[in-house]
């Protein structure tokens, strides 16, 4: 039997059956020449460059260079070549249909672990999702949960190819400051920022260097009066997840849209010394951009929420993104949810269509979420030693009839081919049943 199943094993591995839904080729040395590359680097744009790619990183880019023998070359003469584009706010290879629970791992409504759950355990690599939104440039996404609760799990950065998704697991935790979370704290936005100042304080009194001073303190005790002090806390799954954004190491992601929710977030910001926060929503962001400027604060826009849907958001304008970045802010983008994450750079150039530059809108779609995410040492710009991830478009990535020609994540390129695409072509030729013909 083992015999059968190793030819099985050996036969769909040769058809490419077992190369994961992407299709994605192996490794190997590539040139992509000819193309106008934004770097989104200090190299800047080079006209007619040549982007050689090597076990998956890149080697240089070069104006004009010249290809070495045994390199793959892809033509990119005409076309434009840009990093691959990372979403910063999605619930990709987590749900299909939201509202089917058996493919449903994005949202959680009851358990004794909340903040704590880890959204890798939950990833799918086969989702259809992530070749819906890989086929429109995107190669890498934040990825993690929605609840009821304030706190909602820890997220992670994913690229979107192969079966090992994860690029940074506890990238993130979301908080939900919103009026429709604080319906589940009491009904009042009192009971809500009291809860997450209860929280942050609960985790602070237990980060690691203060149970140590805890120690000495409670031995030294102990000697000195021949007495049994009491012993620190352990932190529990849920406060110890928080150590992370107590520490600096972990963006916390603030969901609010309302000015006076975005300037309580800050101040919670100061009050606990927190290093790296995101406000995501932020439909009014645009009214305290000085201030998210002063706070060293990034957030992430849904371009098209321009209409007062919600009393926190009367102060809603296609003109957030404009106003943010001439400001000062990083501002980032996302779609719509489920499949509509891929439409990002629609969204970005919507922005670009209301004021903001050209250079700020891509920046926000590779650069600032690699600075703010965690993971600016290996993506977010074409340079020497940087992975792979490329995308070779057929006009301007910003404008809504422009694709991809060729997408490489890690060097791997992968297929152009999604549930998506497999309708449109099921049913671009429409063949009329023979009893509805005339």
């Amino acid at each position: 039997m083992k015999l059968v199943k190793s030819i099985v094993a050996a036969t769909l591995a040769v058809s490419g059956i077992l190369a994961g839904p992407a299709g994605s080729l192996s490794a190997e040395d590539i040139a992509v020449v000819g193309g106008k590359t934004h770097t989104m680097g200090s190299d800047g744009i080079v006209e007619n460059a040549t982007v050689l790619i090597k076990d998956g990183k890149i080697v240089s880019v070069t104006a004009g260079g010249a290809v070495p023998e045994g390199y793959r070359v892809i033509d990119a003469k005409g076309k434009i070549v840009t990093p691959g584009l990372m979403n910063p706010a999605t619930t990709l290879g987590l749900n299909y249909v939201p509202s089917w629970a058996d493919n449903n791992d994005a949202s959680f409504s009851k358990g004794k672990i909340t903040t704590g759950l880890d959204v890798t355990w939950a990833l799918n690599p086969d989702n259809v999702r992530i070749p819906i939104a890989r086929v429109e440039g995107l190669t890498r996404a934040v990825t993690g949960f929605t609840s009821a609760y304030p706190f909602s799990g820890q997220g992670a950065v994913i690229h979107l190819n192969g079966d090992d998704l994860v690029s940074r697991s506890k990238a993130y935790i979301r908080l939900n400051v919103t009026g429709r979370t604080a319906g589940s704290t009491g009904g009042s936005r009192a009971a809500l920022w009291q809860t997450v100042v209860d929280t942050l304080s609960k985790a602070q009194k237990s980060l690691p260097k203060e149970e140590m001073k805890a120690d000495k303190k409670r031995k030294k005790k102990k000697k000195k009066k021949g007495a049994k002090a009491a012993a620190p806390k352990k932190a529990d799954a849920n406060t110890k997840a928080l150590h992370g954004v107590l520490k600096g190491e972990t963006t916390l992601v603030v969901q609010a849209h309302e000015k006076h929710d975005i300037l309580r977030a800050l101040k919670i910001k100061k009050m606990f010394d927190l290093k790296k926060m995101v406000i995501y929503g932020a439909s009014e962001a645009w009214r305290v951009a000085d201030q998210l400027v002063k706070a060293d604060v990034s957030v992430v826009i849904r371009v098209h929420d321009n209409l007062p849907s919600s009393f926190e958001r009367l102060g809603a304008t296609l003109k957030n993104g404009a106003r943010l970045s001439k400001a000062g802010v990083k501002v980032m983008f996302t779609g719509n949810g489920g499949d509509n994450f891929r439409l990002m750079p629609q969204h970005a150039g919507n922005a670009v269509a209301n004021g903001m530059s050209w250079e700020e809108a891509m920046k926000g779609m590779t650069v600032y979420p690699a600075e703010v995410y965690g993971i600016s040492d290996r993506y977010g710009t074409l340079s020497a030693g940087m992975d792979a991830d490329v995308v070779v478009w057929n006009g301007d990535p910003l404008e809504v009839m422009t694709s991809p020609d060729a997408i490489l994540i890690r060097g791997e390129q992968v297929s152009l081919t999604s549930r998506q695409t497999k309708l449109r072509d099921r049913y671009k030729e429409l063949v009329a049943n023979p009893a509805y013909r005339k």
